[in-house]
């Protein structure tokens, strides 16, 4: 219907625009270069590769190049011959079509009311309809010789040029704004780094690619929360070390951590949740669950070597004592995650891949709490005291 006219559509919800900081879309592909044309066709070539790419949509280049403009080119000679200079033409055409305030009277007071109102001098919009009606604005020297046409000094002549160059660094830049639906960002970031891979050898020289906007803050809290979590296990562990004063004992109670992730892997995978800040903030909530209820099974496994029982006999009795306190504490924290798991009420979707993370990591690390540890625990101090008594 319009061939030359795009359209493109902004994030509503306060959420979206708060995450890509004020960046009109969730995807910004930048090209930075001291070559505007240069960077621009390599822009082209992006524009289109990124358009095929299934979920992408509202893919375009922010950037205005091809912006209409009347270009007004004066004679000199014919200028200086009737006291005129560039200067005294570009500022009599600013007062004509943008107006002034810098007249006089400045105000003008209403007899009725009293109220003053500023008063301006602009050509009227009718008045400049056609060029031939731009042609004939007069021009008045600051010399003080007779007013003259612009026509009589000047020619015209249409072009087109970049409605904004953007800079970012001082440097000029090109943005290449998307979007995405049915499908997640991770997906859409993890194709565009293809894309700009696989398109180094036509990047213009001096010129760099970035990946902005929501996929470098979505990249930013996932190494963040991944070092959060390796970081909480490393620091469980040292804590237990200085508790049981053993290097061994918290390594069985860590055991079950790793059926905990494959828990997650598997109920991410079952419901089609792909793996997003609540989900990895649910499995750094998981690994505390699942190790306090290791802890219930080795704690009691030594208390019962302690007490003379070798380790197989400790184990087993560790695995059936503290099988109810075990189950309820699974139990009552996967209960307490249904809801949130389901994404009831407004807005709960948000939340859901935080419950449904909790709830596969703790169905796995429960088994593996159950059964896992305490073989492993028989396992490690039976060859341990077999080495003693020989």
């Amino acid at each position: 219907l319009y061939p030359s006219t795009s359209f493109a559509f902004l994030p509503a919800d306060i959420n979206s625009q708060i995450l890509n900081f004020g960046l009109p879309s969730p995807l910004d592909i930048q090209i930075s270069g001291p070559n505007v044309d240069a960077d621009r066709q390599y822009a082209d070539l992006l524009l289109q590769k990124v358009r095929a790419i299934p979920g992408a949509v509202d893919v375009r280049i922010q950037q205005a190049f091809d912006y209409p403009q009347l270009n007004v080119n004066v004679d000199r000679s014919k200028a200086r011959l009737v006291g005129l200079t560039q200067s005294d033409v570009a500022s009599n055409l600013l007062v004509s079509l943008s107006g002034s305030f810098q007249t006089s009277p400045s105000f003008w007071m209403d007899p009725n009311t009293g109220t003053q109102y500023s008063v301006a001098t602009q050509t009227p919009q009718y008045r400049l309809s056609t060029l031939n009606d731009l042609a004939a604005t007069p021009l008045r020297p600051s010399s003080g010789a007779p007013s003259q046409m612009l026509s009589n000094v000047a020619v015209f002549h249409r072009s087109a040029a970049p409605g904004v160059v953007s800079h970012y660094n001082a440097v000029p830049v090109i943005d290449i704004y998307g979007s995405v639906q049915g499908t997640d960002l991770g997906f859409m970031s993890a194709q565009v780094n293809k894309i700009i891979a696989a398109s180094r050898h036509d990047l213009p020289r001096g010129a760099q690619v970035f990946v902005r906007g929501q996929v470098q803050t979505m990249n930013a809290s996932f190494n963040g929360l991944l070092a959060g979590l390796v970081g909480a296990i490393v620091l469980i562990y040292l804590l237990m070390v200085v508790n049981f004063r053993s290097w061994l004992d918290p390594f069985i109670i860590i055991t079950a951590l790793p059926a905990a992730l494959a828990g997650i892997v598997w109920m991410l995978f079952l419901t089609h949740t792909t793996v997003s800040v609540p989900a990895l903030t649910g499995a750094i909530m998981c690994m505390g669950v699942a190790t306090a209820n290791s802890v219930l099974i080795v704690s009691f496994a030594r208390e019962r070597m302690a007490a003379g029982d070798d380790a197989f006999s400790a184990a087993s009795q560790a695995g059936f004592a503290r099988f109810r306190p075990v189950l309820m504490t699974a139990l009552a924290m996967i209960i307490g995650m249904v809801p949130m798991a389901l994404g009831l009420g407004e807005g709960g979707e948000q939340n859901a891949p935080l419950g449904r993370a909790v709830i596969g990591g703790l169905v796995l690390a429960t088994v593996a709490t159950l059964l896992f540890v305490p073989t492993v625990f028989r396992l490690i101090h039976g060859r341990r005291h077999a080495a003693q008594a020989t």
